[in-house]
């Protein structure tokens, strides 16, 4: 072990001199979250790994260097930097692993499409041997792409070019953790399951977000970058009448979470975006799922920008864009069950047939402050218009959320905001 820990800090050495570890002379690694920025300042604060010792600062360029590193998810106060690309998808020595490489069983695509076709098999939950296969491989994917995330980690791109491919990484039941300045992409599932019975027309279900908070608390994520870029949905194929979806969410904070800043980070071309809260039925969540989301941007997401479970959700100088090509949006604010989002100086900019009326949509909510949002360059009174128009709500909205946010920089206009996260939000763009 002790050999193996050498040979990884050399490496992690020699790669220091050649890739920048700091922005503008800044050693990100050892930075923690400026006091009062966002929920995850609140208490104890947020520092990461910034208390690690030599030994447990790890420079790593591949899978199996951050498998190291990540140690199971160990709450051992670390640094890891990741330099270059490094692709989930990989064996222990590096060659990259495809679907085929993790199908076991005898699963086969069009023999599970024949088997679970609902014209011959019904609306019952597919179960048998093809099943059976998938569940199988989709747990030898699972093996490679999950990685755990522990207590006491900062976890930081150098440069402009760090990129984690194909892995889903989970903080889950963690404390004080910073993730920057990566861009992670296309946490794509080869094995989607059927179920005939969601949505009353059957979907496909995926099983991995690029970033899955679970039980997380005193969480920073700052200057990332998180897309399916790779992999479109749109261009997957249909399959029962539904597309055949390879990707979940974005960034996923559910089950408990608490207490997490998101900034300066930009969410792209993909679907269901962020989902803060993971059902109406988990009254556990009250009290908790404390959010702050600033200078993030939302471009060419359909939906979930975020959608709100029972958290106090603070979202202020935020950017959102609409392709003129976007036919299947859906909503940027989601409000559900006893969510409580506080939202300020905001900019949306959409083609023409989105509405201003069609940003928020409601389930079983029944408050929303918005003040100060932009849209198309026009200020616009986002409740009053939703309450006027009930754009696939199901009641009107209440400007009294129940709290108001103490915790946060500087609230600009819009119209600024817009300009600044434009410029400066994103991976390889920490400064």
């Amino acid at each position: 072990m002790r050999r193996l820990l050498h040979i990884t800090l050399g490496a992690g050495l020699l790669a220091a001199l050649s890739v920048p570890a700091s922005a503008e002379g800044r050693d990100l690694s050892r930075e923690t979250l400026p006091a009062g920025d966002g929920w995850a300042a609140y208490g104890s604060g947020t520092t990461g790994g910034a208390a690690a010792d030599k030994a447990h600062v790890f420079t790593v360029h591949d899978r199996a260097g951050l498998v190291r590193a990540l140690d199971g998810g160990s709450a051992v106060p670390k640094i890891i930097r990741i330099a270059g690309a490094i692709d989930a998808n990989t064996d222990d020595k590096g060659a990259p692993l495809t679907c085929d490489d993790y199908a076991t069983g005898g699963y086969d695509l069009s023999a599970y499409l024949t088997a679970y076709d609902p014209r011959s098999w019904g609306g019952a939950k597919p179960s048998g041997p093809q099943e059976d296969a998938r569940r199988a491989s989709a747990a030898r994917q699972a093996e490679r792409v999950e990685l755990a995330v522990g207590s006491n980690t900062t976890l930081v791109g150098l440069g402009s070019g760090a990129v984690l491919k194909g892995a889903s990484l989970q903080v889950r039941d963690a404390d004080n953790v910073i993730i920057r300045n990566l861009d992670l992409r296309d946490a794509y599932d080869c094995f989607p399951a059927w179920q005939p019975n969601s949505g009353g027309l059957g979907d496909w279900k995926t099983a991995y977000d690029n970033l899955w908070l679970r039980g997380a608390t005193h969480v920073w994520i700052d200057h990332v970058t998180v897309s399916d870029a790779g992999h479109s949905d749109a261009d997957e194929p249909t399959h029962f009448g539904r597309n055949y979806l390879r990707h979940d969410g974005l960034l996923d904070i559910t089950n408990g979470s608490d207490l997490v800043t998101v900034s300066w980070s930009r969410f792209a071309d993909h679907d269901k975006a962020m989902l803060i809260g993971n059902s109406d039925t988990a009254t556990g969540d009250r009290g908790k799922l404390r959010v702050t989301l600033h200078h993030n941007e939302f471009t060419s997401v359909v939906q979930r920008a975020p959608r709100v479970r029972f958290g106090q959700v603070h979202l202020y100088n935020n950017r959102y864009v609409v392709p003129a090509d976007a036919h299947d949006f859906r909503y940027a604010l989601g409000v559900s069950t006893e969510s409580a989002v506080y939202a300020e100086n905001n900019a949306f900019t959409t083609p023409g047939h989105i509405e201003a009326a069609d940003l928020v949509k409601s389930w079983n909510g029944s408050a929303l402050h918005a003040t100060g949002t932009l849209f198309n360059g026009f200020p616009v009174d986002l409740l009053a218009l939703n309450n006027s128009y009930n754009s696939g709500s199901e009641r009107d909205l209440t400007p009294d959320v129940g709290w108001a946010p103490t915790l946060h920089g500087p609230v600009t206009s819009a119209e600024q905001a817009d300009r600044d996260v434009a410029s400066r939000a994103g991976a390889g763009r920490a400064s």
